[in-house]
């Protein structure tokens, strides 16, 4: 599985903007998650939908800001920011467990996309 993550710029805060992963493979039946990392800080868990996109888990700093969705014929994932802090500023990487279930931790996924940058001015 190759995952490409897109979508990443420049904006203000209160702004949105939308992320999106492509991935490649035989099949998109597994469940994907967005993470990020801030310069000098640890990666954090951000959202995670399962397969069938039933089951969705965020992050408490971006509950009731964040989206996450996936369109399985199109094999995308997508994350949708609204209201956009300073303190989102930081590269996104999306990710893709070997499984339908979600996980919220790092070690749960296998597969990895290159990040996004997202930068956001006060």
């Amino acid at each position: 599985v190759q995952l490409q993550a897109s979508g990443g710029g420049l904006v203000q805060a209160g702004d949105s903007l939308r992320l999106s992963c492509a991935a490649s493979g035989r099949t998109f039946s597994y469940a994907m998650g967005w993470f990020r990392q801030a310069p000098g800080k640890e990666r954090e868990f951000v959202a995670a939908i399962n397969w069938n996109s039933a089951i969705t888990y965020y992050g408490d700093s971006v509950k009731g800001r964040f989206t996450i969705s996936r369109d399985n014929a199109k094999r995308v994932a997508y994350l949708q920011m609204n209201s956009l802090k300073p303190e989102d500023t930081a590269a996104y990487y999306c990710a893709a467990r070997r499984a339908t279930g979600v996980a919220i931790t790092e070690n749960g996924y296998v597969y990895w996309g290159q990040g996004t940058l997202v930068t956001v001015s006060s």
